[in-house]
Parts: structure tokens; C-alpha cells; sequence
């Protein structure tokens, strides 16, 4: 009698594929979000590639439609190896499940599954059709991925990265307020880097009104980015912005929301998409989304000097006893610039109040 395969054994044709559709994905030029980067790979019978395709953005085929219409007829019967599980619902673009039963695709095999409950349900879809599905194959990797988008979706808002800079005493401005420059040239040129990778940028009122900020993504000549490559300007707090002030220039979108609450203001980001948020507020907003529990991830650029006095770089936490302390994960730590522009950047995630 012939022993009959687990519903999840997977062929080495289809451990190959599926590391090729994660290189698909990851595609220089694919945007980080708001969709997450998906690949496709089609393989016949005999385990050979038919077509490929990848997602390239918001608005675009999705990757299983691309390597369809690639493959055409010869879809019929092929096995399908994609990094997300096919979606299930009618968006920019229709569901990726019912194009692949309609081709004839045979079998799926997918990494990880769709934490989107508006999306997700694609492989029930499959099953009721008659299709073979199979998931979980390269499933951390897919992950890993996706971080922040599987995050966002995960937990319904964006995923936050606090940046600040400090000097080595923890002060972020001098007993005058001054604060030009704490951080390095070096280290600022870098602040662009990791703004260009999110999608919102979230500021409080009063740092508005007393530093008028641009927010902008800068390239390495200090030039700014397209709008199109701008991310989305935030300022939430209740006080009224001036008109004149520079975040409300034409250099990129701005909103603001009219609240205190942390949540509230993640909520509202969420609600346009964005999943993946740059909190570069002063210390009162930072002590207030810390103390939320609403800050995922640390950003410090520390520079060798000392001031003794002035503004701290987070405001009080109502921590009185050292066993209090809220302890980060150090990530990674690396020098930024050489010389006199020398910053150390520190990269560190919450952990969660308790742990």
C-alpha cells in the first residue's frame, strides 16, 4: 500500500520556487508598503518554471495575476508557489484565489498566511474549488519579509520607530533651547535614510510652533524628494498651526489630527494606509506614546558631548525606582560618520511593559 503524502510535504521543485519567489519580491525598486511585497513562481508537472511575477505596488497586478497572464494556457494544471497566501476580496484589483481557479492552477503552495481579515479566506476559496493547497513553506522567511506591513495588519495600527538625538548626557537641547545641532551632519543625512523608509511622519504641535520643521526626505546633496516620494506629514496636538509654517508647504501631504491621544492619532494614520510611522516629536509627545505602550522601535543618535543641563531628550515617565526602568533590546549599534561628525547610532526595540 502506498503511504499517502502529508498535506504539507513540500517537493525540492517547490522549495526552489518559493526562494525564487522571495527574490522576486524583494525586487529592487518594489515599494515597502502600503501592500506588502509579495512573488509568484508557476511550475508544471515535471516541477519546471512556467512564469513568474512579482508585485511591484499599490494599484499594480498582483503577483499570481502577473505569472498568469504570463503562462497563459499552459496555467492549467500547474502548481502555483507564492509568499502570500492568494487574497480573497475585491480591492484595486480582484481576488487573486478565484483567477487562480478560473486558470486551472491545480495546487498552491503558499509561505504565510494573510493576517488581513478583509483579504484573507483565499485558501478556503481554493479548497472549495477542488484546489490542492498546501501553506507554511518559508513562512518566517515571508515574514521577515513584510515586517512592518505584517505588524500593521497584525495589530491594526502602525508600527512605530522613535527617533532621537541626545548628546551623551541624555540632554536633546542646551538650557537655552537651543538644539541645532545635537547630531551630526553625518548622522542627519542618515535620519533621511530611515525616514524614507516609512510612510508617516508624526511631530506635536509645539514643535511646530517653536522649531517650524519641513519634514521632508532629503537625498545626500540636502535636495528634497519628489512629492511622490515624500511621506505623509503629521502634526497632532490641539493648538492651532499658522499658515505660514513650513510643514504645510506643497512639498508633501500634511494632516493634522486634532487630538492628544496617541491611539487616536494611530488610528487615524491607519486609517490612510499608513503602516509604518516616524516619531520625531519632541520629548513630551515621546513620553506620552512610551507611555501608551505605543513606541516599537528606538532610533538614538548619540554624540560625544556633554552639556550638564537642559531639555531631557523624553519627558518623565512617572518611573520612581530603578525597577521601574523600561529596558530596550539593543539591535544594533554602529558608528555614523568619522572624525568630528562621528554620532553613535543605536537601534533598539520596546519591550513590552513587564517583560
Amino acid at each position: 500500500m502506498t503511504a499517502t503524502a502529508p498535506p504539507h510535504a513540500f517537493s525540492p521543485a517547490e522549495e526552489q520556487a518559493m526562494a525564487r519567489a522571495l527574490e522576486l519580491a524583494q525586487t529592487p525598486g518594489v515599494p515597502l508598503g502600503p501592500n506588502p511585497r509579495v512573488g509568484c513562481v508557476l511550475l508544471d508537472p515535471s516541477g519546471g518554471i512556467l512564469a513568474e511575477g512579482y508585485h511591484r505596488g499599490a494599484g499594480t497586478a498582483h503577483a499570481e495575476i502577473v505569472a498568469l497572464e504570463e503562462a497563459g494556457d499552459r496555467a492549467r494544471g500547474a502548481t502555483a508557489v507564492v509568499t502570500l497566501e492568494p487574497c480573497n476580496h475585491t480591492g484595486r484589483t480582484g481576488p487573486c484565489a478565484r483567477a487562480l481557479v478560473q486558470a486551472g492552477i491545480g495546487r498552491v503552495v503558499f509561505a504565510q498566511s494573510d493576517p488581513n481579515p478583509a483579504a484573507a479566506g483565499g485558501a478556503v476559496t481554493l479548497r472549495a474549488a477542488g484546489v490542492e493547497v498546501a501553506h507554511g513553506l518559508s513562512a518566517a522567511a515571508a515574514r521577515r519579509m513584510n515586517p512592518v506591513w505584517t505588524f500593521a495588519v497584525e495589530h491594526g495600527r502602525p508600527f512605530v520607530t522613535w527617533k532621537f538625538a541626545t548628546t551623551l548626557d541624555g540632554r536633546s537641547a542646551a538650557a537655552d533651547g537651543t538644539s541645532r545641532w545635537v547630531s551630526s551632519a553625518t548622522a542627519r543625512r542618515d535620519t533621511h535614510r530611515l525616514r524614507a523608509e516609512c510612510d508617516a511622519i508624526l511631530v506635536g504641535t509645539g514643535t511646530v510652533l517653536v522649531d517650524d520643521p519641513q519634514l521632508t526626505v532629503r537625498d545626500d546633496e540636502d535636495r528634497p524628494l519628489p512629492r511622490e516620494r515624500q511621506l505623509l506629514r503629521a502634526v497632532m496636538g490641539l493648538r492651532e498651526i499658522p499658515g505660514d509654517r513650513r510643514i504645510l508647504d506643497d512639498a508633501a501631504e500634511t494632516v493634522v489630527l486634532k487630538t492628544r491621544d496617541p491611539r487616536e492619532a494611530l488610528a487615524q494614520l491607519f486609517a490612510r494606509d499608513r503602516h509604518h510611522l516616524f516619531l520625531e516629536g519632541g520629548p513630551t509627545l515621546a513620553a506620552a506614546f512610551l507611555a501608551a505602550g505605543l513606541v516599537d522601535e528606538v532610533v538614538c543618535y548619540v554624540a560625544p558631548m556633554l552639556l550638564g543641563a537642559g531639555r531631557n531628550a523624553v519627558a518623565d515617565l512617572g518611573i520612581g525606582t530603578i525597577d521601574d526602568a523600561r529596558h530596550l533590546d539593543l539591535l544594533e549599534a554602529t558608528t555614523v560618520g568619522e572624525g568630528p561628525e562621528t554620532n553613535v547610532r543605536l537601534t533598539m526595540a520596546v519591550r513590552e511593559a513587564g517583560s
